[in-house]
């Protein structure tokens, strides 16, 4: 709320919230996908605009305060910028500096290694199978749930569901936070004040509040120390270790603000020239075209995890069923080439089969023809499928773009709703539904898992899948048959990619139309009389090099955003990590940019 209710220009001076903002604005369910560089003061648009037009700055913070904004508000990736934010201001102060008797170069050192969406995702990474992880976890949640109005009934429904997804993770006795909370106080909450509306929040606060002292007293120090000790074995970040030592002789040094002291004057980069109407939706075809080209050769190099069916203490990553993991891509679903397999890159990673059972994965289409089909009485009923009204190419990207709303603040489910298509949205709502609940089923490493998939499985059940709801959905009958006689047991079902498959098929002209108003909206911001027609505005087409650069620039902020998300699993700390934190500049594009410069 204190963000969305912060003037633009004033949001654009911490480096900080730059970063985080420019990861959500290049998630790609948008159609603009703007990044800004703070050191120059300097926007660069994408799809560009006709050079003939000198589009105004303040026209391009007016339109990112009403028409992202608002999105970003309620994002996965804002409640890090918080968390973020939280843990900044503790490294700061000069309570940190007293209880763990850090100097002025240690709190610099920490702070580089922790700012930003890149920062967050390493200390996720470094806190993951621990204690540290479900009090990460609990903070999020309940810092969404606390920012939610359970009396509004449009935000009812999240609010229940987000605190049931607390009880059955965070709130079970021998839990971490329970036992955090027993500790500190000698009771645990009585159940009746744990349902009761008006005790609620305050217990919950007082809980959030103690996560976060542990997290910040306890585990920052051994992320620190964690820190250090790759810097120092890392050859790239030996000019890294030289400043923070020679910082270590400055008793003097002044603690950062976090904020830019003097601004460089904003402005937009003029196009390069013109080639064909403005259409964001074009672009991204050729965009996903490369990227889809590029994934054969980049698969061979990314590790992958293990997947085990019981739980492991300190390790996290492990699934009951598969071998996961895959390429600097694997956050795209091609679930038109390969629907079995390639359906998981959306949910963090393509199935990289374990040898020597590669052919169980690979037919996973085929099992559930053979097993889930033949189980079907004949007399089944097929829902006759919409015809498909969206063109061959947005069909392609549709999964990859609905992955992308997942960690956006679903705007493209605002668009329907504001359409007033009730059963569209409900159809995106079970796709997302679906794409949160792999995760939960395959990763028996987190904490809870057996009540959380079990929770999320009849959730989905009840929702959509029970007599008086499942007539809405327009969804071939054996699909939904398929996905109730497995999620109603809270187990992983191949049935689940049929299904977000057939969804796309639905949803596609719709999105379409979303890209289409997208494109209006910014066209009648940026154009100097506000209503300047599309065919009529011209754009830059980038050259083949160029959208190269874009294509892995948008994917490497998909791959980052879902693993904050966690739709997909958080990798381990490389020697890849450690030259990102060497060049990284949060005042030259921060995150997305240094990973991308790093993967070229």
């Amino acid at each position: 709320a204190a963000i969305a209710s912060t003037d633009m220009g004033l949001l654009l001076r911490d480096d900080v919230f730059v970063d985080f903002f420019n990861t959500f604005l290049n998630l790609p369910v948008f159609g603009q996908a703007p990044i800004y560089i703070s050191g120059t003061g300097q926007w660069n648009l994408w799809p560009e605009l006709s050079s003939h037009l000198d589009p105004s700055p303040t026209a391009l913070l007016a339109w990112l305060e009403k028409h992202r904004l608002p999105h970003f508000c309620k994002s996965s990736l804002c409640l890090h910028l918080v968390l973020c934010q939280k843990l900044l201001g503790f490294i700061r102060s000069g309570e940190a500096a007293e209880l763990l008797n850090w100097q002025s170069a240690d709190q610099w050192l920490l702070e580089k290694c922790i700012s930003g969406s890149q920062g967050m995702r390493h200390f996720r990474a470094f806190v993951q199978g621990t204690a540290g992880e479900e009090l990460t976890d609990f903070w999020l949640t309940t810092e969404r749930l606390l920012g939610l109005d359970e009396s509004d009934t449009s935000q009812r429904d999240l609010y229940l569901s987000l605190f049931d997804r607390l009880k059955a993770s965070h709130l079970r006795e021998g839990s971490s936070v329970i036992t955090l909370f027993t500790t500190i106080t000698g009771s645990l909450p009585k159940a009746k004040h744990i349902q009761s509306i008006s005790n609620r929040r305050d217990i919950l606060r007082k809980m959030q509040e103690q996560a976060l002292f542990m997290i910040q007293s306890y585990w920052l120090p051994k992320f620190f120390t964690h820190c250090k000790m790759g810097i120092e074995a890392e050859e790239s970040c030996q000019p890294l270790l030289q400043e923070y030592q020679a910082r270590l002789l400055q008793a003097d040094w002044q603690e950062p603000s976090g904020f830019s002291e003097t601004l460089p004057t904003m402005h937009i980069k003029r196009s390069q020239g013109l080639s064909g109407p403005y259409c964001s939706q074009k672009v991204k075809a050729k965009i996903w075209a490369l990227i889809r080209e590029g994934r054969g050769t980049q698969e061979m190099k990314m590790p992958s995890f293990q997947v085990k069916p019981e739980r492991q203490p300190g390790l996290a990553g492990s699934t009951r069923a598969s071998h996961l993991g895959k390429d600097a891509l694997e956050s795209i679903p091609q679930q038109s080439e390969h629907p079995a397999n390639t359906a998981f890159d959306s949910k963090g990673g393509v199935i990289a089969p374990r040898r020597p059972g590669a052919e169980q994965v690979s037919r996973l289409e085929d099992l559930c023809k053979e097993k889930i089909l033949s189980n079907l009485p004949s007399s089944a009923p097929l829902v006759q499928l919409p015809s498909m009204k969206g063109s061959a190419k947005t069909l392609s990207f549709l999964p990859w773009a609905l992955s992308a709303d997942t960690c956006a603040g679903r705007p493209f489910r605002d668009f329907l709703q504001h359409q007033d298509r009730p059963m569209e949205t409900h159809l995106l709502d079970l796709w997302h539904d679906l794409e949160e609940f792999l995760p939960v089923v395959l990763d028996s490493s987190r904490e809870n898992s057996f009540f959380l998939r079990h929770l999320t499985g009849d959730k989905i059940c009840k929702t959509y899948l029970e007599e008086d709801n499942i007539e809405k959905l327009p969804l071939d009958a054996r699909t939904l048959t398929g996905l109730w006689n497995r999620l109603i047991f809270g187990e992983f079902s191949p049935w689940i990619f049929r299904a977000q498959k057939e969804i796309c098929k639905v949803l596609c002209c719709f999105y379409e139309e979303f890209l289409a108003a997208d494109d209006r909206t910014f066209l009648q911001f940026m154009s100097p009389d506000g209503d300047v027609p599309m065919p009529k505005m011209q754009g830059h087409t980038a050259d083949r090099g160029e959208s190269f650069l874009l294509s892995q620039r948008i994917n490497q902020t998909l791959k980052l955003s879902q693993a904050l998300h966690g739709t997909r699993n958080l990798e381990g700390v490389s020697s890849e990590y450690w030259q990102l934190l060497a060049s990284q500049d949060l005042q030259k594009g921060g995150s997305i940019q240094t990973e991308m410069e790093l993967l070229l």
